[in-house]
């Protein structure tokens, strides 16, 4: 690349950047004092130019950043970023504002607005056009939101935002649990009861309200079965019947009905993403019951090696496990007369 290419280069990122410069600079000429800042912004955000009103607050606040405006500029700023669709920047904000006055008398709306932008994030852009399900999708951002709605009721339970942030809460939670199930399934398919019988004991025991938690006790009730756990499913059943006669894993007679499929997409179901094709294979999961033992391991007897099976290395005589011949006494047994 010649000098002159470089030059040229430079001369150009030169005049951007003036330009730039310049332009900034013409937007606030006419501002010299904080009220003229702090009026501008407050006047852009009632017209919902909230990208002008961020700049606005930002400039305020680095002109004057002990000025009488600055904390409420900040504050207002937090819901300035949120309008403006950067919930990133709200979170900053509100960590900067509760960072900065851990003692204003506005700092409850500080968590809120945090917790705000946190469930916002979480419902993501496509969800405002197309009806997606969000406790199939990566629940993280849920927990943070429902964390700090949770820190804002335990610092500042009589809030104006503490009524409001319990109902998203509420919604969260469901979100939570409903994810929990998503994953018990996906477990259950796949014949991994452990797994699958431990997400939905956590939903039982730590959701309790959510309209899942029947289905959690249904996949408690399954998985028991295929363990041969007969006692804790009939425990789990019982708790079905009586909570949920209704659920649809019971029948007329309240007997629990066990599903008889594994996933298994065929090829037309994987090409048309779910659209055509079927993804359920009739192979049966597992075992429901536990196969009953005639003799228990413990009372099971003890034979013992005869001489010449321990000389010939096993290959002839009887062993502790070759079964008496026809007509011959059990081990262990006194020898007829």
């Amino acid at each position: 690349m010649s000098v002159r290419v470089l030059l040229t280069i430079a001369l150009l990122i030169t005049v951007v950047s003036c330009s730039s410069l310049g332009r900034d600079r013409d937007e606030f000429a006419s501002m010299s004092t904080e009220e003229q800042f702090y009026r501008t912004a407050n006047q852009q955000l009632n017209a919902s130019n909230f990208s002008g009103a961020v700049r606005t607050y930002q400039a305020l606040e680095s002109r004057f950043p002990f000025g009488q405006y600055a904390a409420q500029a900040q504050l207002e700023l937090i819901y300035a970023h949120y309008r403006a669709s950067n919930v990133e920047g709200a979170r900053a904000a509100a960590d900067r504002f509760i960072r900065l006055h851990p003692d204003h008398e506005s700092i409850d709306y500080a968590y809120y607005m945090k917790g705000v932008a946190t469930f916002s994030e979480n419902t993501g852009f496509m969800s405002r056009f197309l009806p997606t399900d969000p406790s199939k999708r990566d629940i993280s951002r849920a927990r943070d939101a429902f964390n700090e709605f949770s820190l804002l009721m335990t610092l500042y339970p009589d809030s104006d935002y503490t009524a409001d942030a319990r109902a998203r809460m509420v919604f969260l939670r469901n979100n939570l649990a409903a994810y929990e199930i998503h994953v018990a399934d996906y477990y259950l398919e796949r014949r991994a009861y452990i797994a699958a019988l431990n997400r939905g004991r956590y939903v039982v025991e730590n959701f309790q309200g959510s309209p899942v938690v029947a289905d959690a006790v249904a996949i408690m009730v399954e998985c028991y079965l295929r363990l041969g756990l007969n006692d804790l499913a009939d425990t789990s059943l019982a708790l079905l019947r009586d909570n949920y006669p209704d659920h649809a894993t019971l029948d007329n007679n309240g007997e629990f009905i066990v599903r008889n499929h594994v996933t298994n997409p065929s090829l037309l179901y994987t090409v048309t993403f779910g659209l055509l094709g079927s993804n359920e294979d009739n192979t049966p999961l597992a075992p429901t019951s536990r196969p009953q033992r005639s003799i228990a391991p413990e009372a099971a007897p003890e034979r013992g090696r005869s001489l010449l099976n321990i000389l010939t290395l096993g290959r002839y005589g009887r062993d502790a496990t070759t079964a008496p011949m026809p007509g011959e006494p059990p081990p262990g047994s006194p020898n007829p007369i």
